[in-house]
């Protein structure tokens, strides 16, 4: 069984790495639990990141940003979404 809160754990450290992103709210106690991540010089640029339980990443718009196999690769990809440089 895939444990997302620690695959959203995963993922917002990878997002972390980012020179321009910060990762805004880490919510594991809710339903669903998620991640907020903002472009630190835009905060209108932010997006909120789901992990389902067949371990893809997801925007709260659908938008599948990757998988829990390259938490890297998801996180690089919202990067690009929110504008920010790579790390």
């Amino acid at each position: 069984m895939l444990d997302t809160m620690l695959c959203l754990e995963e993922f917002a450290r990878a997002a972390g790495t980012h020179a321009d992103l910060r990762v805004q709210n880490l919510a594991l106690a809710s339903e669903p639990a998620f991640v907020s991540v903002v472009n630190r010089f835009s905060l209108t640029l932010t997006e909120t990141v789901t992990c389902s339980p067949e371990g893809a990443y997801v925007t709260s718009w659908g938008y599948r940003l990757g998988t829990v196999d390259d938490v890297n690769g998801a996180a690089a990809r919202l990067a690009y979404l929110l504008a920010a440089l790579p790390a």
